[in-house]
């Protein structure tokens, strides 16, 4: 596999949907909540491109232009957006869906940087494309 390959293949969407029991007292969904899943599906997408432990090491440039109502589906998407030796980035969007129309709109975007780990927990090699 190239490594166009191994983004496209990679790449991970999640769906949700937003109840009460994650929303503020503005009936939207957490800003804390909608990082914690956004940091799942960074990590999901890391640990599928470099097949290898990952870890965050940082996050950066959160930027939430959309809150997102209770009562709607959201739609996580997480992309290898940059490889670097030992490390890779990986952006992921939260769209927000209405259940009962197709309107759409993207509602958050951030950057998340992983550091693949071998097996003493040290950095190693994102991707060895010879395997």
């Amino acid at each position: 596999m190239n490594l166009e390959e191994l983004i496209n293949a990679s790449e991970t969407r999640i769906f949700k949907a937003v109840f009460p029991n994650t929303t503020n007292h503005y009936d939207t969904l957490f800003g804390g909540t909608a990082m914690h899943l956004m940091d799942e599906v960074a990590f999901i997408t890391a640990t599928r491109f470099a097949r290898k432990m990952c870890v965050t090491v940082s996050s950066d440039r959160i930027d939430f232009k959309q809150p997102i109502p209770a009562g709607t589906i959201i739609e996580l998407i997480g992309r290898v957006s940059k490889i670097g030796n030992t490390s890779l980035d990986v952006k992921v969007e939260i769209y927000i869906e209405e259940m009962y129309s197709t309107k759409r709109l993207k509602a958050i975007t951030g950057n998340f940087t992983f550091v693949a780990l071998d097996e003493h927990k040290k950095p190693t090699k994102v991707v060895n494309l010879s395997n």
